[in-house]
């Protein structure tokens, strides 16, 4: 080694020790003669005072800048009293430095690694190895091999095995796009990057193991945002013999654990609230919702039958849905506060909103205690009628979407756009009034999710999580009726965002080919894509379930992040591009040939 102590682990009990350090200089102070250099580890930094005296060392010290990487050899002393940095692991000692040499010289940097300045992220991102460098960065990098670490003992400890599956797939015909790789001894097929390990991790349960998990790396080609990456890490296990009780208690534990050891000073309420679908759609309009405060929807479809509003009428008539937020206190929005969040809503595909404030309790106001741009249309009588369902008081301003219907036959189709408008509306007002408490992570249980979804595009079923989903036993949905159908599923959500899902998985052929026959997937298809597991159903399969969780998204939830790239040492921006190595490059066409892909395409 070419240290005999790292920078940050030095204490005052290691006064009086001869040392050799190695790092990089964090920043530098000429004294006129005395020369303080913060040389900075993997552990921290430590302050080191360079005298005249120690000619040589002084030399190195009087040619150094910021982030040159140095060796020094001295001995740890203590500051002088009232020298002390209290907010420094070694604030009580200093270094003083007898030898001292420059291992590597360093260019200025593009932005400073010393101090939390905003840096664009173009350049964050082409120079990660320095953004990496920065306190910040290094901290939740750091973080996130902490939890990665209490994961996988916490596994170990309830005997789990740690399994890795293929990267190079099959691809598969539900989810998102799949990243696609040539094979060069066999031309014109292709390997899939997976999506998850699911058939790999069903098939280790028909295998035997009872127990697995691994860190899956995983991808998808897909559109990319802030909680998005097109690769990712996920912790990936699945249990045989279990009920879903089981699966949901073990997590349960688990995240408990992770944030008593990492982040003690989070809240974390337990046990975990469990909701289903319906209902979290119904009183949020969103299948992961934020729970940490209230602004519940309220159904108003029914109480304005018979109205000749135009807007209210024409959502009823084309079976639309008509659903409103109560805003404790929001009666003293100005016009201005209110046509912003009318905006905000038509970016989700509501056509405006509808506000109604109350200066008096709802029940007993006249016009003059009613603020309303559509008073006049809809009446005294409905406006107080809406704020008494709504619950709204003196004070209060209800906020109301309209969303008209499609076919009768398809209902829900309704309110694609008026759940979506005031799922949004009611983040954007917590974030407006802070109703949120940012110390608490609050998790929550979603479950039973639909089965399928109905595309109108398409004309076919899709799987709402994926087909390997086991029905809910005493659902008459399946195979009768497929859009009726509930699965035996469940996610994971902790402040509105999703950490992850997972399910009770079929374990029998004949369900299987009932759930592929209700994808509208042929005998070819299937048996070209899924023959491995219809056989291995036959050979004795468990019953067996897992769950999915994001690791990125569980490190970036405890350390409070919401972009994804602050917790992944080497992301890829929003195009799904990296700017610092330049990927994705054109390759040569010869490599092009060398796989048959040209050839390939004129065949087809």
């Amino acid at each position: 080694m070419l240290k005999t102590h790292y920078c940050g682990d030095l204490r005052a009990s290691d006064v009086g020790q001869s040392v050799t350090l190695a790092g990089w200089v964090h920043r530098r102070r000429d004294h006129g003669g005395l020369i303080f250099l913060d040389l900075r580890d993997s552990r921290g930094l430590v302050q080191v005072v360079v005298n005249p005296d120690a000619v040589e060392a002084h030399a190195v010290a009087s040619e150094a800048r910021n982030e040159y990487v140095l060796r020094i050899e001295g001995r740890v002393e203590r500051r002088r009293e009232g020298s002390e940095n209290p907010k420094l692991a070694t604030g009580e000692i200093e270094v003083i430095a007898a030898s001292a040499e420059i291992l590597n010289a360093a260019k200025t940097p593009p932005f400073y690694i010393n101090e939390d300045t905003e840096i664009g992220d173009a350049q964050r991102l082409q120079y990660r190895y320095l953004d990496l460098r920065r306190e910040s960065m290094h901290d939740k990098i750091v973080l996130r091999a902490k939890i990665t670490q209490k994961m996988r003992s916490f596994l170990t400890d309830r005997r789990f095995i740690e399994i890795e599956t293929p990267i190079l797939a099959n691809p598969t015909p539900e989810g998102s796009r799949d990243y696609l790789v040539p094979s060069r001894v066999h031309p014109g097929n292709f390997y899939a990057l997976p999506q998850s390990p699911q058939q790999f991790k069903q098939l280790l349960m028909v295998a035997g193991f009872e127990r697995y998990f691994q860190m899956a790396r995983c991808f998808r080609d897909e559109d990319l945002r802030a909680d998005r990456q097109p690769e990712f890490t996920q912790l990936d296990l699945e249990m045989s013999f279990v009920e879903q009780e089981d699966i949901l208690r073990l997590i349960e534990e688990m995240y408990i654990e992770i944030g008593r050891d990492i982040r003690p000073d989070l809240n974390i309420p337990a046990p975990f609230p469990r909701m289903t679908y319906e209902e979290a759609m119904r009183r949020y309009g969103s299948d992961k919702p934020d729970i940490r405060y209230g602004l519940e929807l309220v159904d108003l479809t029914n109480a304005v039958r018979g109205t000749e509003f135009v807007v209210f009428k024409s959502a009823v008539e084309s079976h639309g849905a008509i659903e409103g937020i109560n805003v404790p206190g929001g009666a003293s929005f100005s016009r201005k506060e209110i046509d912003a969040l009318t905006e905000s809503v038509k970016t989700y595909g509501a056509k405006g909103l509808v506000s109604i404030g109350f200066m008096a309790e709802p029940g007993a106001a006249t016009e003059e205690e009613i603020r309303s741009p559509v008073l006049k249309h809809i009446g005294l009588d409905m406006a107080r009628s809406l704020g008494n369902i709504a619950g709204s008081k003196s004070g209060d301003l209800l906020l109301i979407v309209a969303g008209v219907g499609g076919r009768p036959a398809k209902e829900a189709g309704s309110l694609g756009r008026v759940k979506p408008s005031l799922d949004a509306l009611r983040r954007t007002l917590a974030d407006k009034l802070q109703l949120a408490d940012a110390n608490t992570l609050q998790f929550l249980w979603i479950v039973e999710f639909p089965m399928f979804e109905w595309s109108d595009e398409d004309e076919r079923f899709y799987s709402v999580t994926h087909p390997f989903t086991a029905p809910i036993d005493s659902d008459r949905g399946f195979p009768e009726d497929p859009g009726a159908a509930h699965s035996k599923s469940h996610d994971l959500v902790c402040n509105g965002q999703e950490l992850g899902g997972g399910s009770i998985r079929i374990h029998s052929r004949e369900m299987q080919q009932a759930v592929f026959r209700a994808l509208n997937l042929t005998e070819q298809e299937t048996k070209e894509r899924f023959s491995h597991m219809l056989e291995a159903f036959e050979y004795g399969a468990p019953p067996h379930g897992g769950i999915a969780m994001g690791l990125d998204r569980a490190v970036s939830m405890f350390t409070q992040d919401p972009d994804l790239r602050e917790v992944i040492a080497f992301p890829k921006t929003k195009s799904a591009s990296d700017p610092m190595t330049g990927a994705p490059l054109p390759v040569d066409p010869a490599q092009l040939d060398e796989l048959g892909l040209q050839r390939a395409r004129n065949e087809r």
